[in-house]
């Protein structure tokens, strides 16, 4: 009688607990990949598509292409949507200001008024460019030092403060590694660069990183074209995890992929690969990364699931660690809840193992 009377109790509990949190801001579960579709064709329209930095409201995309109305080998672009759901509008090109020579690897800031970028696809030259306002033109690019010599791949932290690139400056574990530098302000310049460490680089050479909004969550090319790895960490003070492959749908064998980046709300991944299926020889794809809350894999998200978490509470256990984001957060607590208040009642089908 007394175990079926804590039984009740936890119910009553998950119902309170749910009712509180399920008006919660939205966040993401433990995750299985979708189905590899090929962006729209209004990005991919050109023959060699690379390279994408999101603007973190997810309404924006820079990237490279050599689609016609360029001004050289390949152009920066930018393409626009209403919402994180709409069809992406007609890329806009940056102007002739920008696209002189063959521009590649753009990275935009959060507040759009720095743009960073390579003088080609093959050149670890550095060029920054400014602007007043959104509104203004940008400015004559300039060779840009302040990261050290060979600073490729940028990606700007969602506050502006952090800067993410790979380098081949001395002090590194590899050939290349990944850094990165902070400033106090948007207007300061970036500190001396430090290196991410042993548990996100070593000899085999890592680039392209990619970090998400929320800091946790790092994405890189790892130990070649072929292998994009994710690094966790649990708050933006603690040292990375160790990095986990991405699976085939991902890392296809049979091609290669690199910049990798995790759409702003954390719904979907997005690469570059020259794999087939594409519009051209080298395109952007996307793969929604699909939420994980069925624990008991009975095909429905209930109360079960709720008593298998509270089970768990404040443990490191993989399979209740659901949230913030897709690769949850070390501990199993009130945004794990979160989750599963959300999609509490929906019939889904079991997790394939």
């Amino acid at each position: 009688m007394r175990r079926l009377n804590d039984y009740r109790m936890r119910l009553v509990l998950v119902g309170v607990v749910a009712a509180m949190l399920l008006g919660c801001e939205h966040a993401k579960a433990d995750f299985t990949f979708g189905e590899v579709a090929c962006v729209d064709e209004v990005i991919n329209n050109g023959t060699n598509t690379q390279e994408c930095s999101f603007l973190h409201d997810g309404l924006k995309l820079y990237f490279t292409n050599n689609m016609p109305g360029g001004h050289g080998g390949h152009d920066i672009w930018v393409a626009s949507r209403e919402t994180q759901n709409a069809p992406w509008k007609e890329p806009i090109n940056l102007g002739p200001n920008i696209n002189t020579g063959s521009p590649c690897y753009p990275a935009i800031s959060p507040n759009e008024l720095e743009l960073y970028f390579h003088t080609s696809w093959n050149s670890t030259v550095l060029m920054r460019s400014t602007r007043v306002s959104r509104d203004d033109p940008w400015d004559t690019p300039e060779l840009f030092t302040g990261l050290g010599s060979n600073a490729c791949d940028l990606d700007i932290s969602a506050d502006g403060l952090t800067v993410y690139f790979d380098s081949n400056r001395s002090g590194g574990y590899g050939s290349w590694d990944i850094w990165m530098a902070t400033r106090e302000t948007v207007d300061s310049p970036w500190g001396e660069p430090v290196n991410l460490g042993p548990n996100i680089n070593d000899s085999h050479g890592q680039s392209s990183p990619s970090i998400s909004n929320d800091g946790l969550l790092l994405l890189y090319n790892n130990g070649g074209l072929k292998h994009i790895s994710v690094a966790t960490r649990s708050t933006k003070d603690d040292e990375w995890g160790p990095p986990v492959l991405l699976g085939t749908a991902v890392n296809d064998p049979t091609s290669w992929q690199h910049g990798a980046e995790i759409s702003p709300d954390g719904s979907a991944l997005y690469f570059d690969s020259n794999r087939l299926g594409g519009f051209n020889d080298e395109n952007f794809w996307q793969v929604p990364i699909i939420p994980i809350v069925d624990l008991n894999a009975d095909g429905i998200v209930d109360s079960a699931d709720m008593c298998i978490m509270l089970d768990h509470w404040g443990t490191d256990e993989p399979l209740c660690d659901i949230g913030p984001m897709p690769w949850g957060d070390g501990i199993v607590d009130v945004e794990d809840l979160k989750v599963l208040a959300e999609h509490l009642f929906e019939e889904v089908p079991p997790a394939e193992p």
